[in-house]
């Protein structure tokens, strides 16, 4: 009898296993939207926009796959968008209207609703590292500019001088927009050359079924009077629940935060039961596109399923899913 027992706690506990084994995970990165088409950048740019969308991908991949948590893996993923010029957050972040390059960044636990976010900042290496630290050792969500700066040296961020944020190509961007300054672009920005929406994000779903998301920016080409956009509004560029879904955002900002865009498509896939998939359409195509905006989101639920929804006519993004499903894309399909 006591061998019977033993054999079916054996038993019980190898299908445990078997059953967390078996609990689907994912990640889904985006390295902004906007006015991004096949001939407008050259085949070397876009290898380089796909191997750091790849680069990125892999590296937050391979944190869920030995059992870390989400928000570990997009913290990951988003580090090394940071550190990569060709994206516009951290390193070969865009110009500001003053000449300086000011990055904003947030995180959220889909757990427990925790969040933590940095606007403003111009020495933090790593914004969306600072971020988590906001959420995690400080009693506040979002921490702006010297104040934050101050706060992320003390907790061990890395600190860099501005000169370690510029690129020539940002630079040459920011010369030639305040030489067309005063005409109207795509995106409604005076001269925004750069015509593509500087933000990077991820969101993922880690095997204890947990949701994160995080977002990081260096903001619109030429900003002024220190802006801030949506990326590090919790509800508006970011946001995770695991009673609905995880979600970044990549647009223009403005109407982002008028929309709580992040929040409305997180609550009608748990009021409305929508998938999210119809939440992050309807409120892309329908809600922004009728405002006369412009961006895109990614969307990652509880059960895998994901949403990359734009209205421009491109968005660098890239997944990766356990059951094998996985792509790296940049314009419109």
């Amino acid at each position: 009898m006591k061998r019977v027992f033993l054999c079916a706690i054996v038993m019980l506990l190898q299908y445990c296993a078997f059953a967390q084994a078996q609990k689907p995970f994912a990640i889904v990165i985006h390295g902004g939207a906007g006015t991004i088409r096949p001939g407008m950048i050259s085949a070397a740019d876009e290898a380089q926009y796909k191997q750091g969308l790849q680069k990125a991908l892999d590296t937050g991949y391979a944190v869920l796959e030995k059992g870390s948590t989400a928000l570990d893996a997009v913290q990951a993923a988003i580090v090394v968008l940071e550190n990569d010029s060709m994206f516009n957050a951290g390193k070969g972040a865009v110009y500001a209207a003053n000449g300086t390059i000011e990055l904003d960044a947030s995180i959220m636990d889909g757990s427990n609703l925790n969040a933590g976010a940095i606007a403003g900042v111009t020495t933090i290496k790593n914004p969306i590292m600072a971020a988590r630290k906001v959420m995690e050792q400080s009693g506040h969500v979002m921490l702006a500019r010297h104040g934050a700066e101050m706060f992320a040296e003390q907790q061990g961020c890395d600190i860099v001088p501005q000169s370690y944020f510029w690129t020539t190509k940002r630079r040459n961007a920011y010369e030639k927009q305040n030489e067309t300054k005063g005409k109207k672009s795509h995106l409604g920005q005076p001269g925004n050359i750069d015509e593509k929406y500087g933000t990077v994000g991820a969101v993922a779903l880690d095997k204890q079924g947990n949701l994160a998301a995080g977002t990081s920016t260096g903001g619109m080409t030429n900003k002024k009077f220190a802006r801030i956009g949506d990326s590090p509004i919790i509800g508006a560029g970011t946001y995770a629940d695991n009673n609905s879904c995880a979600v970044s955002c990549t647009g223009w900002g403005e109407y982002f935060i008028r929309l709580a865009m992040a929040k409305a498509i997180a609550d009608r896939v748990e009021l409305l039961n929508m998938p999210v998939d119809d939440a992050a359409k309807q409120m892309i195509h329908d809600r922004l596109q009728n405002m006369g905006a412009t961006g895109g989101v990614i969307v990652l639920d509880k059960n895998g399923n994901i949403s990359l929804q734009f209205n421009t006519d491109g968005m660098h993004r890239a997944w990766k899913k356990s059951t094998g499903e996985s792509g790296v894309e940049l314009y419109k399909q």
